[in-house]
């Protein structure tokens, strides 16, 4: 079975999920910067994209109710 990676699945998308991915590390308290960021942690980036998947599928339940 073939990875599909990280890829983007619509194109469009890509400057507001970077803006999602800013806010959230904001709001996490982790400093993340434009470009490289090997000065981070494992933790610290992983808890950005983690955040971020737990808003998006909170968003997703509440527009469900």
């Amino acid at each position: 079975m073939a990875s599909r990676g990280n890829r983007i699945l619509v194109p469009e998308a890509k400057d507001k999920l970077s803006q999602f991915k800013f806010e959230t590390a904001r709001e996490l308290g982790v400093n993340l910067t434009e470009g490289y960021n090997g000065n981070l942690t494992s933790r610290e980036n992983g808890s950005v994209g983690g955040s971020m998947v737990k808003k998006i599928i909170e968003s997703y339940e509440n527009g469900l109710k």
